[in-house]
């Protein structure tokens, strides 16, 4: 099956590829919140590199994880980043996404969960998108409610407790064929 494209727009975000120019405004952008809620810990130059390096060749075979740069200013701008974790066997998929400091409170994850939500129904083979948030990280609750997902349930695992939102995906309208024109009339 054909893949969809991997660079998306709305106008106003583009997600694409993580790509090797995106290291250093990668680094610069992390702050507290960011290793808080998305990186468990801070990056450096060498942490950074291996992460483009994996997220480059995850794109080539594509998947399982697949890592998107949100982009704006025509797509000059490094302004966050949004993983999409891929679950084949159950058709399924995860976001996780985080947007630096001087980008915040603009709408941008929001745009970007929904051009990933879109790039991954196009994909075909994801019946269901999640988003596991922390209860207490409510700027990420506000964007998956914004961008449609639902909260499912709360859920307790060795990876501590979080609330899942979920976004069932719908096939893609394809438009109906022009109607033909009555009695040879256009």
């Amino acid at each position: 099956m054909a893949r969809p494209s991997n660079t998306l727009a709305d106008g106003v975000v583009v997600l694409s590829p993580l790509r090797w120019d995106d290291v250093e405004p990668h680094l610069a952008g992390e702050d507290a919140e960011l290793i808080r809620w998305l990186n468990g810990g801070p990056g450096n130059l060498a942490t950074v590199r291996a992460h483009v390096r994996r997220a480059i060749e995850r794109w080539a075979d594509d998947g399982p994880k697949l890592s998107f740069g949100i982009r704006i200013t025509g797509g000059a701008v490094l302004a966050g980043t949004i993983d999409a974790d891929l679950d084949p066997a159950a058709r399924r998929a995860g976001l996780a996404y985080g947007i630096y400091p001087a980008y915040r409170r603009r709408g941008l994850a929001t745009r970007a969960v929904r051009l990933a939500a879109r790039y991954l129904g196009e994909r075909g083979d994801v019946d269901r998108i999640s988003i596991d948030v922390d209860p207490d990280n409510v700027p990420s609750i506000g964007v998956a409610r914004r961008a449609g997902f639902r909260f499912v349930r709360h859920v307790q695992d060795d990876e501590g407790d979080f609330d899942r939102y979920e976004l069932i995906v719908r096939a893609p309208v394809v438009p109906a064929p022009p109607p033909q024109p009555r009695h040879g009339w256009c």
